[in-house]
């Protein structure tokens, strides 16, 4: 049966991405086409490398965006900097440190891990413990763990890094344009992310930024990348000043990149992190005051991807199900030993406002109420309110 011309329904995504998109980025995507030679896209390109540096507060040469989603910069990440034999660590806290070992693991890497429970930080101690019995080419940490909602102190493990002699490889999928990341200050030297999250742009691409130090490695391989496509040393040449045809770039998603990103300068990186911050602090408090409590203790975590406790006797899948068809509103449920037990839910970019905090915590305490759970009407959104002004 033939769906016609597809119109997809209006949804609040408070899930874990994507996030909505601002109506400048979708109208962006709807621009006409012009070549991926043409010399106004290859403008274009230009000017978002210079966005891209600013939002990962880098000054590295090689920035820019791979056509792909946040896992495509996974393996662009892992594939160009990793070589068969190669011993490499990487910290585990969660789905997405177990992809990254994976993807280390299939690069031909001897991949050693240190973990936590889901929902816990790493101890920067066992990281360093782990890397001087390793002695790794490459340590890989998960900045903002999607899946458990913990956000991992970084600077320590690029301490670790200087003592071993090890790239540092950071996945910032959750927090690029929501957290600060410093790619410079914090001696990060692969960083990649996804544009569905913070950045709301529609998935597609994941900005990656390499370091001179990894430039070097890249450059000292023994053999070549396994994946063409993925090849930053081809990618190199068609973003730097050669312009060598690599691969048809996917023009419209460049367009609502930089629009994206157009808006996330205007409003300023510090602002955009404080209003990310204000946000989180507005909901916890609504979470709180409905009598429901958060799965990461206060000092870790993310306030882009907040994990809520499912309460004993709750439905999970049904009270998600009642959020979607009812009010719109969509979350995410637990992954791996979390699933069933967690509630993620979103923060990020355009869907960070005052307006969809109030909104979640209203539809959740009529959902609550409905399968039984008793509370103070209107406590969460009044315990909100008080934070927002």
């Amino acid at each position: 049966m033939s769906l016609g011309s597809f119109r997809p329904p209006s949804r609040v995504l408070m899930g874990p991405g994507p996030s909505n998109v601002a109506p400048r980025v979708l109208e962006a995507m709807g621009r006409p086409l012009i070549g991926h030679l043409d010399p106004q896209f290859l403008e274009l390109m230009n000017e978002i490398q210079r966005q891209l540096r600013a939002v990962f507060r880098t000054e590295n040469p090689l920035t820019i965006p791979m056509s792909g989603t946040g896992s495509a910069g996974m393996e662009a990440a892992v594939f160009n900097f990793v070589e068969p034999g190669d011993p490499t660590l990487v910290c585990v806290h969660g789905v997405f440190g177990q992809r990254l070992a994976e993807e280390m693991r299939r690069a031909g890497a001897e991949c050693a891990t240190v973990e936590a429970p889901f929902g816990s930080p790493l101890d920067p101690e066992e990281i360093r413990m782990a890397a001087l019995r390793h002695r790794p080419r490459v340590i890989a940490l998960v900045h903002a763990e999607t899946s458990t909602g913990v956000l991992q102190p970084v600077e320590p493990v690029r301490r670790v890094c200087d003592e071993v002699g090890a790239l540092f490889l950071l996945d910032t999928v959750t927090s690029l344009g929501g957290h600060p990341v410093l790619v410079d200050e914090w001696g990060i030297d692969i960083c990649y992310s996804g544009t569905q999250k913070c950045l709301s742009c529609p998935p597609g691409l994941a900005p990656l930024t390499v370091s001179a130090q990894a430039l070097e490695r890249l450059q000292a391989r023994r053999v070549k990348c396994r994946s063409w496509y993925l090849d930053l040393s081809l990618l190199g040449d068609y973003w730097g000043r050669e312009r060598l045809y690599h691969h048809t770039a996917p023009i419209s998603m460049n367009y609502a990149l930089h629009e994206a990103l157009n808006l996330i300068l205007e409003e300023g990186l510090e602002k955009r992190w404080e209003r990310h911050q204000r946000h989180h602090l507005a909901l916890v408090a609504g979470i709180e005051a409905l009598g429901l409590r958060m799965a990461v203790p206060e000092a870790y975590r993310l306030w882009t991807l907040n994990s809520v406790v499912v309460p004993e006797g709750v439905d999970d899948a049904l009270l998600r199900e009642a959020l979607l068809s009812r009010f719109g509103l969509e979350i995410g449920g637990g992954l791996g030993p979390l699933k069933g037990r967690v509630w993620r839910v979103g923060l990020m970019g355009e869907s960070s406002t005052p307006a969809n905090v109030l909104f979640f915590l209203h539809a959740l305490e009529i959902c609550l109420r409905e399968q039984g759970l008793r509370m103070e009407q209107g406590s969460g959104v009044s315990a909100a309110a008080g934070l927002l002004g």
